[in-house]
């Protein structure tokens, strides 16, 4: 690997700077974006369990603001559980531009590696075809010079490419993975505000036909 980063020559080094820089971000948002972490399983039927049995707590809406991005969500209905429905769907959907912007964390970073990656390559490849320019001279031609310049041409423009190419497969994965989650939680708020919204009614018209 030495060897051919050598035979690349200097121009590859931004190629490699932003290949580090892509496997960083898609490691991390691999772990980051997992359904289980942003929308946990059962968490709605919980919710809906513990408020039934108690309520809207402080102590719940802490819970569920540290639990994760649909606790946020939830947490933001909740706390406007009192208000009509609509504050509380504005509140939710206010949460939810929040916390879909936080999905969306470093994924513009590396949309732009995958797009500028061939371009830096293009940029070696300029600089191999300068070497083999300069290679020519009226005593004659610098085989060393010429091949060097061959080598730093063609292996950036393939860095370029290589990173390039799973950049953009894992941009788009993960700009479609953020928009089904992000439906999947706007789902399970509307759930939440239906069923809240509900029982509040139904409470109210009890206690308004019982007097």
């Amino acid at each position: 690997m030495l060897s051919l980063i050598e035979a690349a020559g200097w121009p590859v080094w931004p190629i490699i700077f932003a290949s580090i820089i892509a496997v960083g971000i898609i490691g991390e948002r691999m772990w980051s974006l997992r359904k289980s972490v942003v929308v946990p399983k059962d968490l709605l039927s919980r919710v809906l369990n513990e408020y039934k049995r108690s309520g809207v707590t402080q102590e719940m809406v802490k819970k569920l603001q540290q639990h994760s991005p649909l606790g946020r969500i939830f947490a933001a209905g909740l706390q406007n559980e009192t208000s009509t429905r609509e504050i509380m769907k504005e509140s939710i959907e206010e949460a939810g531009r929040v916390v879909t912007h936080d999905l969306d964390r470093n994924l513009t970073t590396l949309g732009t590696i995958a797009a500028l990656s061939p371009l830096m390559g293009l940029f070696g490849t300029l600089v191999g075809m300068i070497e083999i320019f300069g290679s020519n001279s009226p005593a004659g031609s610098n085989p060393a010079q010429l091949a060097y310049g061959i080598s730093v041409a063609l292996y950036n423009a393939a860095f370029g490419i290589l990173v390039a190419i799973p950049s953009m497969i894992f941009y788009r994965h993960f700009r479609a993975k953020v928009d089904a989650l992000t439906i999947e939680m706007e789902l399970q708020a509307l759930k939440l505000v239906e069923i809240v919204q509900g029982t509040r009614a139904a409470i109210n018209y009890k206690s308004e036909y019982s007097t």
